[in-house]
């Protein structure tokens, strides 16, 4: 049997450090693990998370916007509530119910990157 695995990473394309962390540090509940710059002018490359899930975000031009992350998530509701507790002028997005049986969530980031949380019925 093979020992191969896999495990991947996103890097999400930001323009500005204040509002990644408004919204992926206050709103959406993630932690700074670190932060990288060759210099302090420098864009900064970071990494962050949230349980299980983790991100890099990154200021670097090269870099795309546009990308859409499927989250396999438990306690969707919880997590809905929890955004909406926290009573941001922040859009929360409703839960619904798909065709393919999930409950599904989708928050863009102010960066044009959709978050699209799943939780199977």
């Amino acid at each position: 049997m093979s020992q191969i695995k896999f495990k991947g990473i996103p890097t999400f394309r930001i323009f500005n450090y204040n509002e990644a962390v408004e919204f992926y540090i206050n709103f959406l509940g993630f932690t700074i693990d670190w932060e990288h710059r060759f210099a302090p002018s420098e864009p900064v490359y970071m990494q962050i998370s949230r349980n299980e899930l983790t991100l890099h975000l990154s200021e670097n031009k090269r870099f795309q916007t546009g990308v859409i992350i499927f989250i396999d998530t438990k306690g969707i509701e919880e997590f809905h509530n929890e955004l909406v507790e926290r009573n941001t002028a922040k859009s929360i997005p409703e839960v619904s119910e798909t065709d393919w049986q999930t409950l599904q969530m989708e928050i863009e980031d102010p960066f044009g990157n959709l978050l699209r949380f799943n939780e199977t019925i």
